[in-house]
């Protein structure tokens, strides 16, 4: 870290004040690139040491181009790390280096302590360089095309895994089961009790013998399935079962590793951005900023909150969310008492003066995901001080202008749309389907179609691993069934 002395200087005082104010962080080191490396670095995902890929240039370029045409512009960039890395840019003003130092810290302390970032690897940087040398040795010995080619079909797989597998066991640890076809088990007669003849219809009555033989039935095929529960970590299915050579195994479980890695990151959006914003802004407005630098650091900050109708922002979202807990658990609006209020004047006069706004949050940034925050404490007050609306796109005026207030929807569109990261959920239900060694999957239709296309050159990928026809069941809009195939030929799509 070589800041010039009045940016170390900056960084000192933040520091410490983040630290006042009870922010716990990893040691914060950063760097300050121009705008071309930063556009560089920001293309890697934040790993300047990352594996090269054809992607990333690609991202590079769109970013060069948005800058130098004045359409966007990097403000931070920090990753995930022991100790944590932060980009500053040169061409930054003195306050605008402020700004994204607080707001650096107020995630250095949320990846530290949150509780979905508590299973990511601590020393990302070093495992991603690992990976850039295992790809370049494998690019050695293959080709640049086989490598880059089988790079780009787990790309457009990456979000086919479990992002909760880290804290829910969904199976039991057994013996993994080989990829042929199970042998055929011969159900096991039922059993009777001895009675003498005339008992027996009351000893062994035919509806519990049959009930029991159907139950025997079931158990027998629940053994012959394979795999013998969903799986909704398809990478890992693919990793243990998949006839891959030894370099594409490799490959694989390098790309499913970043996945998981930056899965969290997904997953806490709202809530992590919300975090830095609120307190990028204590600290700027109670500590760090000087009179001169007030009008300047007033308009950064009305920049990054903007959002306009149908639109949402993830830092103005989050950080008024961070605001209204505090507030509300200082007031104690809150628990039986408050919700059972029917005064509509009681309530907006409500204030226990309990001051455990500053804890409630903290306790928040502790535990919480997106889903749950917005589940949690998005309510009518808060989607009605903000104008958050059901918008809609009126053709006559050219304008967008508000469908529906019901403050429910509007909820339940923000939870449908962060569930699972907005990613459609697959699982792998059948690997030796129609006993001929292909892979089923099934797509939980949750009244959103699949984009067709799209699931066409998934499973144009999956057959690229499976290297057998691999099929996926999905749903239409009117909800009937369909199955999509692709045999390595040709795609097909059956209704059910």
């Amino acid at each position: 870290m070589n800041l010039p002395p009045d940016i170390e200087k900056a960084r000192r005082d933040i520091e410490r004040y983040a630290r006042q104010f009870g922010l716990d962080f990893y040691d914060v080191v950063f760097e300050l690139l121009d705008y071309d490396q930063l556009n560089e670095v920001a293309a890697f995902g934040g790993f300047p040491t990352r594996y090269p890929h054809w992607r990333f240039g690609m991202e590079y370029e769109e970013l060069s181009k948005s800058y130098s045409y004045g359409l966007s512009k990097i403000y931070e960039l920090v990753i995930n790390n022991n100790p944590v890395y932060a980009y500053l840019m040169k061409a930054n003003a003195p306050v605008e280096q402020k700004l994204v130092m607080a707001h650096v810290f107020g995630h250095a302390d949320f990846f530290k302590n949150n509780l979905w970032f508590s299973k990511t690897n601590r020393r990302m940087i070093d495992a991603m360089a690992n990976h850039a040398t295992r790809v370049r040795q494998h690019v050695d010995r293959h080709g640049v095309e086989a490598v880059e080619d089988f790079i780009d079909a787990c790309l457009s797989l990456e979000n086919l895994i479990d992002y909760h597998s880290h804290f829910i066991e969904r199976q039991e640890k057994k013996d993994r089961r080989p990829l042929a076809a199970p042998r055929e088990e011969e159900p096991q007669a039922v059993r009777r009790l001895k009675s003498k003849s005339y008992m027996d219809p009351y000893i062994n009555p035919p509806q519990a013998l049959e009930q029991e033989r159907v139950r025997q039935e079931e158990k027998s095929r629940s053994r012959r399935a394979f795999p013998e529960e969903p799986r909704r970590d398809v990478l890992q299915f693919l990793l243990e079962h998949a006839p891959l050579q030894p370099w594409e195994h490799d490959v694989l479980s390098i790309v499913r590793e970043e996945a998981y890695y930056f899965a969290p990151q997904g997953m806490t959006k709202t809530l992590n951005e919300g975090w830095a914003s609120y307190w990028h802004s204590t600290i700027m407005t109670q500590r760090a900023l000087t009179d001169s630098e007030v009008v300047d650091f007033a308009d950064q900050h009305a920049g990054t909150l903007a959002m306009s109708p149908g639109r949402f922002n993830p830092y103005k979202i989050g950080i008024e969310l961070f605001r209204e807990i505090e507030d509300r658990w200082n007031k104690g609006r809150f628990g039986k008492e408050y919700d059972e209020c029917d005064d509509l004047g009681a309530k907006r006069r409500w204030d226990k003066k309990l001051g455990l706004g500053r804890q409630k949050i903290f306790e928040v940034r502790k535990v919480y995901n997106d889903v749950m925050f917005i589940d949690a404490f998005l309510n009518e007050e808060f989607c009605e001080r903000l104008k958050l609306y059901t918008y809609g796109y009126d053709s006559r005026s050219g304008q967008y202008v508000v469908v529906d207030r019901d403050w429910r929807k509007v909820k339940q569109r923000l939870l449908f749309s962060l569930t699972n990261m907005g990613q459609p959920i697959v699982q792998v239900v059948d690997a030796n389907y129609a006993n001929r060694g292909e892979l089923y999957l099934k797509h939980r239709f949750e009244g959103v179609p699949l984009d067709i296309e799209k699931a066409r050159d998934t499973l144009r990928n999956l057959h690229r691993l499976w290297r057998r026809p691999v099929h996926l069941e999905t749903a239409e809009e009117d909800e009937r069934g369909r199955l999509l195939s692709y045999d390595g030929a040709e795609h097909k799509s059956v209704r059910l």
